[in-house]
């Protein structure tokens, strides 16, 4: 590609390294931890290793993202993304909302641990108000090991966040070259480098060669257009997700309503289906005003409306996975109790 001039905007997708330093986008990196930040004794170990580097290592490390950004670094929390609780889950939604109000802030990068990306990526995307970039990025390979991942996907977040065409497209998860929409991108391996994927929807684009390239755009309602405010926020409510399977009992929904959920999301086996068990247990949440959602754990595929929702009053969760269905569903019992609104939701997000 051409470079560009000092005095110009790089094209779309093109790195930002050409232009002077007052000049390039003003992006914040957002810290939370995760195996991007983490190390082992051990160049070839690729488990057991611990958080251990702060996200102003993470980005010493690549010094290439500084030719190609202004870089404000934070560091909000430190841990393994399996820690992280809705109380967590908020605080970095109202850290990213402040910083993306803030005009000295062009985009935001978020580090963070790969078994829970998803789900926060996606509660972002449902609840930010900004059509500023904001990329969520991590590593499935410690800062440690030989190969180590984390450098690269981290150039690539701000190249992407760098990019003028990530704005508006809601949240944005990068690993492996890829990427991905909140919405629809979600972990599909226990340790590959390539365990991201949007697998029925696809990813939006790729970049190559430090370029990125678009080739998609998400078409649920998110960010600007959502109608969930983390002002109107303070706790989530309690949301359970319960597997089924072969021969399930009738106990997990017990415990979950008597635990005070006010929703259940079933990781329900094939379309949704509701076993004998799963059926007692929707009935039983019927009675007590709980929200019943039916998602699959099969992992792929549109959970469809069943005559059994008119009947039971639960809810199809269309093509969100199970931990994703718990995210969205957390978010509209926020504002609603109706079961229709709520159905409404699981159409439009």
């Amino acid at each position: 590609m051409t470079p560009t001039t000092t005095n110009s905007t790089p094209p779309a997708g093109s790195p930002a390294s050409s232009l002077p330093a007052a000049a390039r986008p003003r992006i914040a990196l957002l810290g939370t931890g995760g195996t991007i930040a983490a190390s082992a004794p051990d160049a070839a170990q690729l488990n057991d290793y611990r958080v251990t580097e702060g996200v102003e290592a993470i980005l010493d490390a690549v010094p290439q993202i500084r030719e190609l950004a202004e870089v404000r670094c934070e560091q909000l929390m430190n841990v393994e993304s399996h820690e992280i609780d809705t109380a967590g889950l908020l605080a970095i939604a109202r850290r990213t909302q402040a910083l993306l109000e803030d005009p000295a802030i062009d985009g935001v990068v978020i580090t963070h641990g790969t078994d829970t990306l998803e789900e926060t990526a996606y509660f972002l995307n449902l609840v930010l108000d900004s059509a500023k970039p904001v990329v969520v990025v991590g590593a499935m390979r410690p800062a440690s090991a030989l190969s180590a991942d984390g450098p690269l996907n981290l150039l690539n977040a701000f190249r992407l966040a760098t990019c003028p065409e990530a704005a508006g497209k809601g949240v944005l998860v990068t690993l492996n070259d890829r990427i991905g929409a909140a919405r629809h991108v979600t972990k599909s391996h226990t340790i590959a480098t390539d365990a991201f994927v949007s697998a029925e929807q696809g990813s939006l684009g790729e970049i190559t060669g430090g370029v990125v390239h678009f080739f998609n755009a998400p078409t649920r309602r998110h960010t600007l257009h959502s109608e969930f405010s983390l002002a109107d926020i303070t706790e989530l409510p309690q949301v359970d997700i319960i597997f089924d399977y072969l021969g399930a009992g009738t106990h997990p929904y017990r415990a979950a309503i008597d635990s005070g959920a006010r929703g259940i999301v079933l990781a329900a086996t094939g379309n949704g289906s509701l076993s004998p068990s799963a059926r007692l247990g929707a009935e039983a949440a019927q009675r007590q005003g709980v929200t019943f959602v039916r998602a699959s754990r099969v992992g792929q595929g549109v959970v469809t409306d069943s005559a059994d929702d008119a009947v039971l009053g639960t809810i199809a969760a269309n093509s969100l996975n199970p931990q994703k269905a718990r995210i969205l569903l957390m978010l509209a019992l926020c504002v609603t109790r109706d079961s229709e609104a709520i159905r409404e939701c699981f159409r439009r997000y």
